[in-house]
């Protein structure tokens, strides 16, 4: 596996060369770090980590039978493609089992499920004897952790492991691209957004219960900064908007008035929201599915490799494994329909994989490209001139689209967890249309795919981007450091099994029947200035619509 990212030598851009409001730019830098890692900014030991899931702290079973399984229909993954395919498919009578590599992770007032920034420990990684993100020099026994940093050659990608996927660690923005900035980043399907527009939105909004920060709680004391970058976006040629998140907002009330521990109002949510109250994929989708009776869910099952049986069903080749990695149980489960959404990197990897292996015959050769990171890049904003409090409230509430920029960007502020005596330093992230640029190559040695992400791939819109975040600073004071200057990362990925090349517009892996990729993976690059949730759950309604009104009962 290559360690590029940890050897890139490029110097943190800046909105200015000078120190901000007094302070040392080194101050400055070392303020910025652990703040920007809770959101993804900066990533630790990324020439260390392993893109082998589990693979590198899983052990063998010492001579054990492997044990057979047959299901109608076995989903990969729990994240927002996973979670709606499994309900959807138990809605039309399917019986459904499905594979997560992760815990589940149960919370509720005041619980300690996730460990919180000031104390990280092995809940915060997949696998792994030291943290994921920079500025936190620990380690510890390995442990089934919520997050794994995929490294690859030029960029690594975020990933989640857990039931309910990416849902439990995302800040939650739910947002849907106009129709002009869908078409542009997905040009194949942009036939479909009326249709998505019309139920396919609204029904994943209506599922996830999603609402923009009410008033009472946005004049709060905790969230003063979300306030400024509010009043300074203008000011930087943006127009303000406030952000729907999956949000029981009578949690952040309750923080507020001492009744829960701060966490919501304090951007404590890297790793989770201990105090309930986020609609995650495993409380909602997943939870639904599993009410009717016919779905299993089975979390701490990897998925090693998928192949074509003779007789033309799925096979796939299942680790049960412990907390720690180890082997428990060697698992051969064969199905008549077989759903991928372990990820754009899991799915592609599985594919890749299988394609390289021969383990399916005549896999598109489009498979294992149009990869893209979303157009990622999160800043630190130090030391603005307004008051932006001694704590930051969250989710990301709070974001100004540039309705001037040539390439469509968003802009969001989301609240940092982690405060220096003296420096104030507030997260902006930005994101915005690119080309999946990126590919993914079998590595024989590692059993695995590894990605290569162009260095130039998302230049246009990282320069505009930088000019925006430039804005921000002139408009409002201080410094703007981009922290995925050195270490390029993305919790975005997107891409790699393509629609039109590699599978069809419902989702159905080209000339295989009973195969079908509903997750990230499909989505070349970038979901239209947009983060990819809500678009990836949108899609996978559409798709299962026309999946259970065509191929149950036919195709399996």
């Amino acid at each position: 596996m290559s360690d590029n990212v940890s050897h890139q030598s490029a110097s943190p851009r800046s909105a200015s060369p000078h120190s901000a409001s007094g302070i040392s730019r080194r101050r400055a830098l070392g303020a910025t770090a652990l703040g920007a890692a809770a959101l993804g900014g900066a990533v630790a030991g990324a020439g260390r980590a392993s893109a082998t899931t589990s693979a590198t702290f899983a052990t063998s079973v010492t001579a054990a039978a492997v044990t057979e399984r047959r299901a109608r229909a076995v989903v990969v993954g729990t994240g927002f493609g996973g979670g709606v395919t499994a309900l959807r498919l138990a809605q039309a009578g399917v019986s459904t089992l499905v594979l997560e590599r992760g815990l589940r992770w149960r919370t509720g007032p005041n619980a300690t499920t996730f460990c919180r920034f000031a104390n990280m420990d092995n809940r915060s990684a997949w696998l792994t004897d030291h943290a994921v993100v920079g500025g936190v020099d620990k380690t510890w026994t390995p442990f089934t952790g919520v997050l794994e940093p995929v490294v690859g050659n030029g960029m690594t990608a975020m990933v989640g492991a857990a039931v309910g996927g990416g849902s439990i660690m995302y800040h939650g923005m739910t947002l849907q691209p106009t129709k002009a900035d869908f078409a542009t980043s997905i040009p194949v399907a942009a036939g479909l957004y009326d249709d998505l527009n019309r139920w396919a939105y609204p029904t994943v909004a209506r599922m996830l219960g999603i609402s923009t920060i009410p008033y009472d709680i946005l004049a709060s004391d905790p969230y003063k900064s979300s306030r400024l970058f509010e009043a300074i976006a203008p000011k930087a040629g943006l127009s303000p908007f406030r952000v729907p998140l999956p949000i029981d907002w009578s949690y952040a009330r309750g923080e507020l008035t001492g009744q829960y521990e701060a966490t919501y109002t304090s951007s404590d949510i890297a790793f989770g929201v201990n105090n309930g109250g986020k609609h995650s994929i495993d409380v909602t989708y997943l939870a639904q599915a599993e009410s009717t009776g016919l779905v299993e869910v089975a979390p701490l099952h990897v998925v090693r490799d998928l192949a074509m049986a003779a007789n033309g069903r799925w096979v796939l080749s299942v680790d049960r494994i412990d907390t720690g990695g180890a082997v428990q149980e060697q698992i051969r489960i064969t199905a008549d329909a077989v759903f991928l959404n372990a990820g754009s990197p899991g799915t592609t990897r599985l594919l890749v994989k299988s394609r390289a292996k021969n383990l399916i015959p005549d896999l598109p050769d489009a498979i294992g490209t149009r990869w893209g990171n979303n157009g990622d890049r999160i800043w630190a904003w130090i030391n603005p001139t307004g008051d932006a409090g001694t704590q930051q409230g969250g989710p990301a509430c709070v974001g100004g689209t540039a309705p001037d920029s040539p390439v469509p960007l968003t802009v969001v502020h989301a609240g940092s967890p982690v405060q220096q005596t003296g420096v104030t330093a507030l997260t902006i992230v930005g994101f915005g249309i690119v080309d999946g640029a990126g590919t993914w190559a079998y590595d024989a040695d590692a059993d695995d795919a590894v990605l290569t992400w162009p260095a130039d791939a998302d230049a246009a819109l990282q320069a505009l981007i930088a000019d925006r975040m430039q804005a921000i600073a002139t408009a409002g004071g201080g410094l703007m450091i981009d922290t995925n200057a050195q270490a390029p990362s993305t919790w975005h990925a997107l891409g790699g099994v393509p629609m039109g090349e590699a599978v069809d517009l419902t989702g159905r892996v080209l000339g295989h029947k009973g195969l079908y990729v509903l997750d990230g993976a499909r989505i070349p690059g970038s979901t239209g200035a947009c983060n990819p949730s809500m678009t990836i759950a949108a899609l996978a309604e559409h798709s299962m619509q026309t999946i259970v009104r065509q191929d149950v009962g036919r195709v399996f």
